[in-house]
């Protein structure tokens, strides 16, 4: 399976992005079982959890994104969207796309979005 993300760039500090993944190569039985993430990771600092969705559509997000960003998954597709609004400059960093499952994890090459005034 291969993960492909698009959707970063440029955007001023209350802007809004979308970052989509699609995982090429996934049967679609076998990818709604996945758990699909978006990670990112900032210059210098450890990769964090950003927003996930469970095979059942159950959605978790990190503290700092909460009630800004919104996950969603279209099965049909093989995809996971990261809908990102209000963007701050603190939101800056690479954003990384994981697809998991027992015994399994796919993680993307990572899209870059920079939030500047």
């Amino acid at each position: 399976v291969q993960l492909v993300e698009s959707g970063g760039g440029l955007v001023q500090p209350g802007g809004s992005l979308r970052l989509t993944c699609t995982a090429r190569g996934a049967i679609t039985s076998v990818f709604w079982g996945y758990t699909m993430a978006w990670y990112r990771q900032a210059a210098g600092d450890q990769r964090d959890l950003v927003a996930s969705s469970g095979p059942g559509g159950v959605t978790t997000y990190g503290e700092a994104v909460r009630g800004r960003f919104s996950i969603s998954r279209d099965n049909s597709r093989k995809s996971v969207t990261l809908q990102m609004n209000n963007l701050k400059s603190e939101d800056t960093a690479v954003y990384y796309c994981k697809s998991s499952a027992q015994n399994y994890e796919d993680w993307g090459q990572g899209t870059q979005v920079t939030v500047f005034s």
